[in-house]
């Protein structure tokens, strides 16, 4: 994955990336401002990223559940900043799998580890590893995780390379609830009287049009203190079943699914589900682009420049 991270994107990268432990969470700071934080062994059920806040401090995220903020939504506390798990593996849910969900087999993504942190002037990389383990107490999988973080003029970026090596027989079921997702703030989404829309690289925009589709990316902007803010992610060429599905909704969810084709398609014909036999792997790649003003034109060529990257 070298080249992946050298060739970030066909933008100038010159920032020093930074990075402090704390207790069971990862600091991350470019060119001394904060960026965003790694929480990785907490009483979260699952790992995640927050807040995140663009190249000038402005928060894209939303608080809850970490924070409760007057007038802001309350709705689906699992859904923390940015995060990676799924809603069915073997039949045991990581998404909506925190204390108050009422879900009959709850998971945890959990024994954290951060197996290294390197800063630098063009990138930093953070590496780490989890169990997921069900509700009975069985691991069913392992995840390996590397995040490189990077920014550019106005930019911050970030790339993930993701591994789940099954620890048994697992099968990820058909759902829509999943996978690779970022929950917006208010402010951001094309419903609660929000600024936001999204558009896809087809250059179909609202949710009608792109939850449940095939796109290779997505991309959901509005504007906060009356400038443009856009969150773009990117789904890699080489990831499995490419170009991802989207559950992507108007509220502020915003995620990429391979797994939940019956209802994407409303075809109960269709099953979206797969299954990795004791200790074969699954592997994702994706990109996190937080941007300013950047139209269609100029998200189809950073991604395009991601893509070609092995």
């Amino acid at each position: 994955m070298k080249v992946l991270l050298l060739c970030a994107c066909a933008l100038p990268l010159a920032a020093q990336i930074a990075f402090e432990k704390k207790d069971g969470a990862v600091q991350v700071t470019i060119d001394g401002k904060p960026f965003t934080t790694f929480y990785y062994d907490t009483a979260a059920p699952k790992p995640y990223l927050a807040p995140l806040l663009t190249a000038d401090g402005k928060r894209v995220t939303r608080l809850y559940p970490m924070e409760t903020v007057p007038g802001e939504s309350h709705d689906h506390p699992h859904h923390r900043g940015l995060w990676f798990t799924h809603g069915d593996v073997n039949g045991v849910s990581f998404w909506d799998n925190e204390a108050v969900n009422h879900v009959a087999h709850k998971g945890q993504v959990k024994n954290g580890v951060i197996l290294k942190t390197q800063g630098g002037k063009v990138h930093g990389t953070l590496v780490s590893r989890f169990d997921w383990v069900s509700d009975t107490g069985e691991k069913l999988l392992t995840e390996d995780r590397t995040m490189t973080f990077m920014s550019g003029p106005g930019l911050r970026i970030v790339d993930f390379d993701i591994t789940l090596t099954a620890a048994t027989q697992v099968k990820f079921g058909d759902t829509k609830e999943g996978t690779f997702a970022i929950r917006l703030r208010d402010e951001l989404t094309e419903s609660r009287k929000g600024t936001g829309h999204m558009v896809n690289a087809e250059g179909k925009t609202g949710m009608k049009d792109v939850w449940g589709k095939p796109s290779a990316w997505v991309d959901y902007s509005g504007t906060l203190d009356s400038e443009p803010v856009g969150i773009a992610i990117f789904d890699h060429p080489q990831n499995p079943r490419h170009p991802t599905t989207w559950h992507a909704r108007d509220y502020g969810l915003f995620a990429a699914n391979i797994f939940g084709e019956r209802e994407f398609y409303n075809d109960k014909t269709r099953d979206g589900s797969l299954t990795l036999e004791p200790g074969k792997t699954i592997r994702f790649s994706y990109r996190v682009v937080i941007h300013g003003a950047a139209d269609h034109k100029q998200i189809a060529a950073w991604y395009n420049q991601y893509a070609k990257a092995k």
